[in-house]
């Protein structure tokens, strides 16, 4: 059974990103392909193992640029930074 990943959020767990959260754009050859729109944009993805990230949303986060992604819309790395940012407010309020 293959997971559809995008649109998820998650966090990196090895690597020199770690601990960063990051928005799953697609796959590619068993491959997440991750932005957060600063340090990774959406026009250049980091490739990520499915083993090395821990999902913190599994898509159900209602912001309307994730839920873009989640529907293979275009989003700009603007948005993108301003849904996770908001996504990590949320996640201190807890």
């Amino acid at each position: 059974m293959v997971i559809d990943y995008t649109g998820w959020i998650v966090r990196s767990d090895a690597g020199h990103d770690k601990d960063g959260i990051f928005c799953v754009l697609g796959q590619e050859a068993g491959l997440l392909l991750l932005a957060d729109g600063k340090r990774r944009k959406v026009s250049n993805p980091k490739k990520k193992k499915a083993a090395h990230v821990t999902v913190l949303n599994r898509g159900g986060y209602l912001s309307p640029a994730i839920q873009r992604i989640g529907m293979g819309e275009p989003v700009t790395d603007r948005a993108l930074r301003r849904a996770l940012a908001a996504f990590r407010e949320e996640l201190r309020r807890v």
